[in-house]
């Protein structure tokens, strides 16, 4: 009995974790980002990809796809948003919040968050905004926006919030 209470534990810690490999920021190919280039949206008034009915701040959140920290196009879009905001408001800092989907455990979804806070935070980093403005915490998947047992639920878990302090 003993034996096959270790055989399943393993197997669900092997189930929580996916074999897909991730790219950490550093190895993702990203393009020079520029605050200046891509701002076509005043730094006073960010929209678009992050924004939804939980935002109630200036910066929007980015989305992740599942068991992963690398960020899209539509993420680092929303991000060179928020760095313009940055750029503009220069004696606010911000708060990201690394969030997962319920899939998991705790252990893993709490490192996975910090994963995804850390990446949208050296992306901004690379745009220019100062480090020291900016804060990472992981919620792994305790906090979550949307509840039910669904992929369109899970997929709004799968972000970085950001909270202007």
């Amino acid at each position: 009995m003993k034996k096959n209470s270790v055989v399943f534990l393993a197997l669900m810690v092997i189930a929580g974790c996916s074999s897909k490999s991730t790219v950490t920021p550093d190895e993702a190919p990203i393009s020079q980002p520029s605050l200046r280039s891509s701002s076509s949206i005043p730094p006073s008034s960010p929209s678009g990809y992050g924004f939804d009915q939980w935002q109630t701040g200036p910066l929007g959140d980015v989305f992740y796809d599942y068991d992963s920290a690398t960020l899209s196009i539509d993420a680092q879009d929303q991000l060179k948003q928020n760095g313009g905001w940055m750029d503009g408001n220069a004696s606010k800092s911000a708060l990201i919040e690394g969030h997962c989907d319920q899939r998991g455990t705790s252990e893993y979804n709490l490192a996975l968050g910090d994963r995804r806070a850390a990446s949208a935070k050296e992306y901004l980093v690379r745009l220019g905004v100062s480090s020291s403005r900016l804060e990472t915490v992981s919620f792994g998947e305790e906090r979550p926006f949307a509840q039910g047992q669904s992929e369109e639920a899970w997929a709004k878990n799968r972000r970085a919030h950001f909270v202007v302090k």
